[in-house]
């Protein structure tokens, strides 16, 4: 069964959090770490994209987001805005690849299918596929009752790829709270009744996912980063803070 490490640990400060998911993608595609996935509960957070850096409205969805008690960061995936709180759980699986390019599809139905058994180990029974209306829209979306609780991205590099995301444990209301003044600064047509989450605890959510990475196949190993990474992150994790062109 291949090995996968599992990090819970995080960094308060939202910026060099994200870092730290960039400095595991560098050094798995380096071979110097093995294939890493983080599970974790960010503090309050809107992660923009790189088509929102594009809007002439993206200096103004910083300061609605900070507004609203929200830090913003520049995502690791591309895509639109998303946002974390305390009933959201984080995921960033990276693995090594020779040609990341040829397997984007297969990873994201994996993913999708591991939330989707995750789900079902609570009771609930979730589908693949985009939400009309949704933030941060795509088809490998997962929805329950007709309403979007996990969206994903990938980023790829050579030799390794990025499946990160966010999965909505409770609170959709605090999804929606930056994201209705950020997506009008934006200038986004969506549906804030699109925005659902699974309605369980945290730590009842993460047990499961454990759970379904393991029913797929991967024996989940208990590490921390090591502080070769955390340097790593430290000197790149300015390039996730907000830049206004």
């Amino acid at each position: 069964m291949p090995v996968l490490r599992l990090i819970t640990d995080h960094d308060d400060d939202p910026v060099l959090d994200t870092a730290l998911s960039t400095a595991l993608l560098q050094r798995v595609g380096s071979g110097e770490v093995d294939p890493t996935l983080r599970l974790w509960t960010p503090g309050r957070i809107v992660a923009f994209g790189s088509q929102d850096r594009a809007r002439p409205g993206y200096s103004a969805a910083i300061d609605a987001a900070t507004r609203m008690g929200f830090a913003a960061v520049e995502r690791l995936a591309g895509g639109k805005a998303a946002v974390f709180h305390e009933g959201t759980i984080a995921f960033a699986w990276t693995t090594p690849h020779p040609d990341p390019k040829t397997g984007i599809a297969e990873r994201f139905r994996a993913i999708s299918s591991i939330i989707v058994e995750a789900l079902s180990r609570l009771g609930v029974t979730g589908t693949v596929g985009e939400v009309r209306g949704e933030y941060c829209p795509g088809r490998f979306s997962v929805q329950v009752g007709g309403r979007k609780v996990m969206g994903v991205g990938q980023r790829l590099v050579k030799s390794a790829a990025h499946v990160g995301g966010v999965l909505v444990a409770h609170s959709p209301e605090l999804v929606n709270l930056p994201l209705v003044p950020v997506y009008e600064a934006l200038g986004y047509e969506w549906r804030p009744e699109a925005t659902g989450a699974i309605g369980n605890p945290v730590d009842d959510v993460i047990g499961a996912l454990t759970g379904a990475f393991t029913t797929a196949g991967l024996s989940l190993q208990r590490s921390q980063f090591d502080q070769e990474t955390a340097a790593v992150a430290a000197n790149i994790a300015e390039r996730h803070l907000p830049r206004i062109s």
